[in-house]
């Protein structure tokens, strides 16, 4: 959910560069301090787009999208050939999926190629298919990168629905056959946003017979996984931190789920998570005083247990019945349907409103016999998957890059 303007200047790395970044761990403060100087140092799209809105010229995502144009990661390639690899723009069941295609299969397995259907993060809203990192392990592996419709002109459930098609569309045996991919060794992932809709495909995935070929891996980067509870411990650790702040993930749910943004300090409330409508089982799902290690729980409590249960509007009836579908929020999922995922990779970072979500999820995931790898970056942040290359370097990101690829190798 990382949003790069025009215009950026490079502030932050005035009298730095890539060895004095990654030649030690670098302390909380040291974090903060180079977050908030990436933040600085970009225009603020918001703002500009918020404005732009109110005065009727344009909706404030459109004006974000146009601030970013041309800001696509170095492994941006059209269709075509480069790098060793073929990179083709095609249709999967009418949802447009750009291909990227190794030169040869590795060996020992028939020529057939391991494969990667991967969602892009965005906030349901933003986003694009260049992920540099793609183009580092397409070496080996087949990555189809799926080019959902986003909000504003879509909302939940079109999102989920056009990366469900696509990957149903994939896994058939003559799609896999052609891109001559092992059916025994498909994965699907996705960063943020994306990481959602991976968790929200797999499960259904999962527990559809109609589906022959299954996913073999899961593989989630900093997903978000539900929006009920936004004061669990990471939320109240990191509520102003850069790059991904409190406010801003709950003006992404509401646009996701096509609601009114006068209903954002409902979503905020600390007494949401405790109205009537939602049921014990439910809240039992994202209990984080159980599900989080004691120390992700640090010193936080439950602040909507202490401030009281207040009576929540009636507005609510706009919001409950996405935050409450299993297709948006994934860690909701019934323990069963959770059983019959595949193994899973969950990556998390301490310095993330997110954090939390990826947390339980392992939990929920472990409890029910379901092996997961969580990989937590203690100095890691929101989006730093994105800043591993200059000129915005961060050595956690090229850690979390290596890391990830690393696990695939084993594992897919």
């Amino acid at each position: 959910m990382v949003v790069i303007a025009k215009g950026v200047t490079l502030t932050m790395l005035v009298g730095q560069n890539k060895h004095s970044l990654s030649s030690q761990s670098p302390t909380l403060s040291d974090l903060i301090q180079r977050s908030i100087s990436l933040s600085f140092s970009l225009p603020p799209p918001l703002p500009q787009g918020d404005l732009c809105q109110c005065l009727g010229l344009s909706h404030h995502i459109t004006v974000i999208r146009g601030s970013t144009l041309g800001l696509g990661s170095p492994g941006e390639m059209a269709g075509g050939q480069g790098g060793g690899m073929r990179v083709s723009d095609v249709d999967f069941d009418r949802v447009p999926v750009r291909v990227y295609e190794p030169p040869a299969a590795g060996g020992g397995d028939g020529g057939l190629r391991r494969a990667v259907m991967f969602y892009h993060g965005g906030g349901w809203a933003l986003g694009t298919t260049s992920k540099l990192f793609f183009v580092n392990f397409t070496i080996s592996v087949c990555v189809c990168v799926c080019r959902y419709r986003l909000a504003p002109e879509v909302h939940f459930p079109v999102q989920y629905e056009d990366c469900l098609a696509a990957a149903k569309h994939f896994l058939e045996p003559g799609i896999l056959g052609k891109l001559s991919v092992d059916p025994q060794r498909v994965a699907v992932s996705g960063d943020s946003a994306g990481g959602n809709l991976a968790a929200a495909v797999a499960q259904q995935i999962s527990v559809d017979d109609s589906v022959r070929v299954k996913f073999s891996v899961q593989a989630l980067i900093y997903p978000v996984l539900q929006g009920l509870d936004l004061n669990t411990p990471s939320y109240q650790q990191n509520h102003n931190m850069p790059m991904l702040h409190r406010s801003m993930m709950a003006r992404f749910w509401l646009l996701y789920l096509g609601v009114d943004t006068s209903l954002h300090p409902l979503l905020l409330s600390p007494s949401f998570l405790h109205h009537p409508s939602i049921p014990p089982s439910v809240r039992s799902h994202l209990n984080w005083t159980t599900l989080l290690p004691a120390k992700h729980i640090k010193h936080y409590k439950p602040v909507g247990m202490e401030m009281g249960s207040q009576e929540v509007t009636g507005q609510e009836g706009d919001l409950l019945p996405g935050l409450l579908d299993v297709r948006a929020a994934p860690l909701l999922a019934e323990q069963g349907v959770l059983s019959r995922t595949p193994r899973a990779y969950i990556l998390t970072c301490e310095y993330d409103v997110l954090r939390d979500d990826g947390l339980m999820y392992t939990r929920r995931l472990q409890d029910a016999g379901v092996a997961v790898s969580s990989h937590h970056y203690d100095d890691g942040f929101h989006g730093a998957l994105s800043f591993a290359h200059w000129p915005f370097f961060f050595d956690v990101g090229e850690r979390m890059i290596r890391g990830y690829m690393d696990w695939l190798q084993e594992n897919l």
